[in-house]
């Protein structure tokens, strides 16, 4: 079973803790190899002047006819052969070798006779520290790397944590949460928490956009609003002016304007209210697909209702039947007959037969008066059914289908 890392680890923590761990060991294997072969270059060297300072006097006690200490003899058993040729042939020098399974440094010279004469010195303390000092170098290069990942590791994570909550931030606003931000405690130029860095310019230019993005927006919310306040006055005199007209077709045409622009004010003005964020639902429980038929006959349309599995929901009527309207009134509008809407449980989807929706507005959702490729615009419609859907706590998705047509779901939460 593969571990599972945290949320803020990830590929540049990894590769990190692969850098750091490399360049230890590299650095450790470098000063390992370096401190080993100084240490056994002495440690040789000094056995081997004490074994040459040995086969000396041993040379000047066997010309002077005296007899031989322990360790010292003419072609002694267990001379290796290699030392033994370079005594034979006039030269004297040292090699460390097994004698009797200990390690012994040997010194040969060349006598009288074409015969070696060899002293052994015991070489098995200098191995044992050799040994010893490649323990500890192994020991120490051990917690030295260990030591420098943990402070590597700490190090990196609280980068990789700083850059998943700058992450994080930058998820909730593209997702609608404008007030969200990022509060790096390094932003700014001097803080308790330590010089700005690299995460902290990313951190403070992500709040910077956030709240330059927030300002435009609720400038945008209270220019529409104000635009549609300002419309309603005017509009309701004109409407009140069209009314006296006299019988015809050009007063038809005007009332029919008037009432197309009541609309698009009307809908500016929820479209406002839906910005704020401030609307409160009246919960009630409602069967879904008796409703779902009372929005299509307020729809005034020619619109199938199939019923496949009727729910209960617990929704607020007036917002729901207004989403349902909406749908219906777009596929109207956009699409071709057939129109078709289904309650599947907790599910709704309104089908049309026409062209299908751009595919901006399948990937992106919804946007105000939008027109693609001089195709006409989807207008606000939409926008208010989806807006109206996240105040119920409702999902509404917009597809295409795979034999043409387009198709809105609204999924509810079922009692």
């Amino acid at each position: 079973m593969r571990p599972v890392l945290p949320q803020w680890s990830g590929t540049l923590a990894v590769k990190a803790a692969v850098f750091i761990a490399v360049m230890c060991c590299a650095l450790a294997a470098l000063l390992g190899v370096l401190v080993h072969v100084q240490v056994t270059n002495q440690t040789v060297d000094q056995a081997r002047d004490q074994a040459l300072q040995r086969l000396t006097q041993a040379t000047e006690r066997y010309e002077a006819g005296d007899t031989l200490w322990r360790g010292a003899g003419v072609d002694p058993p267990g001379l290796p052969r290699e030392l033994r040729d370079l005594a034979v042939a006039g030269d004297r020098g040292t090699m460390v070798a097994d004698r009797a399974g200990r390690p012994t440094m040997w010194a040969a010279g060349p006598v009288d006779g074409e015969r070696a004469l060899a002293v052994a010195v015991d070489y098995s303390q200098q191995a044992r520290t050799i040994e010893g000092l490649d323990r500890a170098i192994l020991w120490s290069s051990g917690l030295a790397i260990g030591a420098t990942l943990l402070v590597g590791a700490f190090a990196v994570t609280r980068v990789t944590r700083r850059l998943h909550t700058t992450a994080l931030v930058a998820r909730r606003i593209s997702a609608g949460d404008l007030d969200a931000r990022v509060n790096d405690p390094r932003t700014g130029p001097r803080t308790k928490a330590g010089p700005p860095d690299e995460v902290a310019a990313v951190a403070a230019a992500l709040d910077s956009m956030a709240a330059s993005l927030q300002g435009k927006l609720l400038a945008e919310q209270r220019f529409t609003a104000d635009v549609a306040h300002e419309l309603r006055t005017p509009l309701t005199g004109l409407h009140a002016a069209a009314e006296l007209l006299p019988p015809g077709r050009p007063t038809e045409l005007v009332r029919d304007r008037v009432a197309a622009l009541r609309t698009l004010t009307e809908d500016l003005l929820e479209i406002s209210r839906l910005d704020t964020g401030r609307e409160r639902v009246e919960l009630d429980t409602e069967q879904l697909g008796p409703l779902a038929e009372r929005a299509v006959r307020a729809a005034g349309s020619d619109t199938e209702v199939r019923v496949v599995r009727d729910v209960s929901v617990e929704t607020d009527r007036r917002r729901l039947e207004r989403v349902l309207g909406n749908l219906v009134a777009n596929a109207h509008k956009h699409g071709r007959a057939p129109v078709v809407l289904t309650v599947d449980g907790p599910v709704v989807t309104v089908r049309d037969h026409g062209d299908g929706f751009p595919e901006y507005l399948v990937a992106h959702g919804p946007q105000r008066f939008r027109t693609e490729g001089g195709t006409r615009g989807h207008g606000l419609g939409l926008t208010i059914a989806r807006g109206q859907a996240e105040v119920l706590g409702a999902r509404l998705e917009f597809a295409n289908a795979p034999d043409g047509g387009a198709v809105a779901t609204l999924e509810l939460a079922a009692e």
